[in-house]
């Protein structure tokens, strides 16, 4: 912990959180001086950027490769009528000044790809997936579980989302401790065959559904970064607004996953083809 100082503003801005044992002045430190990667600026992503901007979270990196558009505004809530035709970054950005100046912002207006993906995550202590396609998601485990960085999961369809984090960190070991870290592979090993799930375009997706999942995500960074509490390591949280319904499903590694198995057939993001089923390409 570096000596930052609260000064009389911040004591202010950060007093509910000041005054939490669990938090306190340390604890609000902790989170000024903590780095997330945000990728999507989209459904999942705009109130999980609106929540750790206002809870203190002192870098955020935000990448997305798209512009606002008026059909985002129904779920999106960062964005606004005037931003439409902008860079989703640049809109998130003036956001996240507007409401902390406290925050650092960094964007990338870019997709994240092999060649980017680790000039632009090196370095934060937890990623964020807020992304809305099977190639980001397998990129950010396999990134994550080769380096050993905590990765925040989350997906909506139509009335429904899952939630789960992924410390990747062999010394946490989700639901029982004599048992090492899942990853998103061990949950799906290859995703499905291109075409077969339709997205939000397609099938529509209820406006309120990733503020509700967004915001769980943001908790989770959050106490991520305090180190309290428990996390959804080993857990995957399931959400159904119809039914107003959640249920955990536990997750354990499997010994044959590609990324995090005992055998472990991924050694390199190289080795793997992000587009289709994002399939090991078991480079010569």
């Amino acid at each position: 912990m570096s000596d930052l100082r609260l000064d009389a503003t911040q004591l202010d801005r950060y007093s509910r959180h000041v005054i939490m044992d669990e938090v306190g002045p340390e604890g609000q430190k902790r989170l000024l001086e903590g780095s997330v990667l945000v990728v999507g600026a989209g459904g999942l992503g705009s109130p999980a950027i609106q929540y750790l901007a206002a809870a203190g979270v002192g870098h955020l990196g935000i990448v997305d490769d798209d512009v606002v558009e008026r059909s985002n505004l129904q779920r999106q809530i960062i964005h606004a009528d005037g931003d439409v035709g902008i860079p989703k970054v640049e809109s998130a950005a003036s956001y996240v000044t507007a409401l902390n100046p406290d925050i650092d912002v960094e964007t990338y207006e870019t997709r994240l790809t092999t060649d980017t993906v680790e000039d632009i995550a090196d370095g934060y202590d937890i990623i964020l997936d807020a992304s809305d396609n099977f190639a980001t998601r397998y990129l950010l485990n396999d990134y994550c579980a080769l380096t050993g960085t905590a990765l925040s999961h989350g997906a909506i369809y139509r009335f429904e989302g899952q939630i789960t984090t992924f410390t990747n960190d062999e010394s946490n070991a989700g639901v029982d401790s004599s048992e090492p870290s899942p990853c998103y592979r061990c949950l799906f090993p290859e995703a499905p065959e291109p075409g077969t799930v339709p997205d939000c375009a397609t099938t529509g997706v209820l406006g309120v559904l990733p503020g509700t999942v967004g915001c769980i995500q943001a908790t989770e960074v959050v106490k991520y970064l305090l180190g309290k509490g428990d996390l959804l390591e080993g857990r995957l949280l399931m959400y159904d607004a119809m039914d107003m319904s959640f249920e955990t499903v536990e997750i354990r590694q499997n010994p044959d996953c590609p990324v995090c198995g005992e055998t472990g057939a991924i050694d390199s993001i190289e080795e793997v083809s992000y587009e289709g089923t994002c399939q090991v390409t078991h480079a010569e």
